[in-house]
């Protein structure tokens, strides 16, 4: 027969014990986050003193592109925009 859906009455099974709360946890305190804190702090100085651009590379591509000298192909920049936005690597093969 099957049982209808429901409230049903909670029968206690003797096999089960009663579990204990657990106390809460408390966030870690002291050295544990300072040095978290200092290190990240310091990557943070480090990145930020040396620059990602090689400001040199960059002042000798604008010299070239001013004077002419700097070759502009095209085809090169499209391809080279197009896999930019299609997130696809123009040295792979077709």
């Amino acid at each position: 027969m099957v049982e209808p859906t429901g409230f049903k009455p909670a029968i206690a099974d003797r096999r089960l014990t009663p579990v204990t709360p657990a106390a809460p946890v408390r966030a870690a305190e002291g050295p544990t986050q300072v040095a978290q804190t200092s290190s990240a702090a310091a990557l943070t100085q480090t990145a930020a003193a040396s620059a990602p651009v090689d400001a040199e590379r960059v002042a000798r591509i604008k010299k070239a592109i001013a004077d002419g000298k700097f070759p502009l192909v095209p085809s090169t920049v499209a391809d080279r925009l197009l896999a930019l936005k299609l997130q696809w690597n123009p040295h792979d093969k077709a």
